[in-house]
């Protein structure tokens, strides 16, 4: 299946035409060496590419066959503001191993051969990316549209962590962002899914607190003072809903967050990953407000994000808990103490940090999983 590119009548009134980043960056010299569609079941999973993080290095040649998109972490901007990214292999001392860059392209055709997609991840926990300029944005897709050239990628993948991403003062309808950093990346993430075409991979990584968290609060709120990052990636998910093949959001190092029941619901908990997958396929009014609804996600562009075993960060949860969640929203059987508004046989999959992890745990996710849900 290609990446959806349905038409949103919501959507047109947003951000339609990008403001000089198309005329600034370069066309992409080379196209990804395959055009392989992703299954209606897919695994994504985040290879340490530019660092050990102490699971040791992973060659993409040994990446199990369950994993359908590979998420090459992390591209890292020059310094907070630049825009411009810079991406390299993990250096030999701390990742024994390592191949060569000749070599690690050679892998990474070999992957796209087999049907998978590879793709370019952005930010990560250390990886500040904040778009304050018209520059820092066209520096953006210049620098990413050459690196997704030189290794031949399938896309990108946004994984805005920390304080990338804000919402001004005033800035209060996720429809019309104001906020340079907002519109910035709209456009940049505009720009390289045009330049690309229609088989441009293009995935979303937020935490629950950009996302879920703007049911409750978005931005600074009507009195100011709340944090400014509340929901700050909903304008983000929204003005991209035609281009975005897949949001898997975080389901792990997060706080309590309440749901559609006005409840709050816990990580690592069948009842929470039903609860937060739940909201981005209904939609929710922002901020509690009836005049403001974030419409829903198709069930093809959703997945639920996981740490792969107890190593890999808060909020790991059993496999037989993601299993129950997994089963509850696409038959609307074994459902936990949270009842979902609906079923959704297309949920696509799961997501996961990370590939390294689960090959240092035995690679249960990847086997467990994959075998579930059908990859």
């Amino acid at each position: 299946m290609k990446p959806l590119t349905r038409t949103v009548a919501a959507t047109a009134a947003l951000v339609c035409a990008t403001t000089g980043a198309a005329a600034a960056a370069p066309a992409a010299s080379a196209a990804p060496a395959s055009a392989a569609v992703l299954p209606d079941r897919v695994l994504a999973g985040y290879l340490h590419t530019s660092f050990a993080n102490g699971s040791g290095w992973v060659d993409l040649a040994d990446v199990p066959r369950e994993w359908d998109i590979i998420h090459l972490a992390f591209a890292e901007p020059t310094t907070p503001t630049s825009g411009r990214l810079e991406f390299s292999l993990c250096p030999e001392q701390e990742c024994p191993g390592v191949p060569s860059k000749a070599e690690f392209i050679s892998q990474i055709r070999d992957a796209q051969a087999r049907g998978k997609k590879v793709v370019l991840s952005v930010g990560g926990a250390r990886g500040q990316v904040s778009l304050e300029t018209a520059a820092a944005r066209d520096a953006f897709v210049e620098s990413a549209t050459g690196i997704i050239a030189e290794y031949g990628l399938d896309g990108l993948d946004v994984d805005f962590e920390g304080h990338s991403l804000y919402l001004d003062d005033g800035d209060t309808d996720f429809r019309s962002p104001t906020t340079p950093v907002i519109v910035n990346l709209i456009d940049a993430l505009r720009t390289l899914s045009d330049r690309h075409g229609p088989d441009f991979v293009l995935t979303m990584a937020p935490e629950t607190f950009f996302v879920q968290m703007g049911y409750s609060h978005y931005g600074s709120g009507p009195w100011g003072g709340a944090d400014p990052r509340a929901g700050a990636y909903l304008p983000v998910i929204h003005a991209l809903r035609d281009r975005l093949t897949l949001l898997h959001v975080q389901h792990y190092n997060s706080g309590p967050i309440m749901g559609l029941d006005d409840r709050y619901h816990t990580m690592g908990s069948a009842g929470f990953h039903v609860a937060m997958a739940d909201m981005v396929l209904q939609g929710f009014p922002v901020a509690g407000d009836d005049s403001q609804v974030f419409p829903p996600l198709e069930p093809e562009q959703v997945a639920i994000g996981l740490p792969s075993s107890p190593y890999a960060g808060n909020g790991h949860t059993p496999v037989t808990e993601v299993q129950a969640a997994w089963d509850c929203l696409t038959t609307g059987e074994r459902c936990p103490e949270y009842a979902p508004r609906g079923s959704y046989p297309g949920l696509r999959g799961l997501m996961s940090w990370s590939i390294n992890w689960d090959r240092y745990n035995g690679d249960e996710f990847a086997t467990e999983h994959g075998a579930h849900i059908g990859t």
